[in-house]
């Protein structure tokens, strides 16, 4: 399902997360910008691919 290295985001909303493990239905993530920082295990189930929507400014 996920891969090392994907961006993930909890489907509850918080930080985009960097995916640098990937357990049967867990995996270990730290925050984009902070890799050497708090390592967070999810469950699988509780994230999904991190993607950016809406317009962003373009004209």
């Amino acid at each position: 399902m996920f891969s090392v290295g994907d961006i993930v985001q909890p489907r509850m909303g918080g930080p985009k997360m960097k995916v640098v493990e990937v357990h049967d239905d867990q995996i270990v993530a730290v925050q984009t910008g902070n890799e050497q920082g708090e390592k967070f295990t999810l469950k699988a189930a509780d994230v999904a691919l991190y993607k950016e929507e809406g317009d962003f400014g373009v004209c």
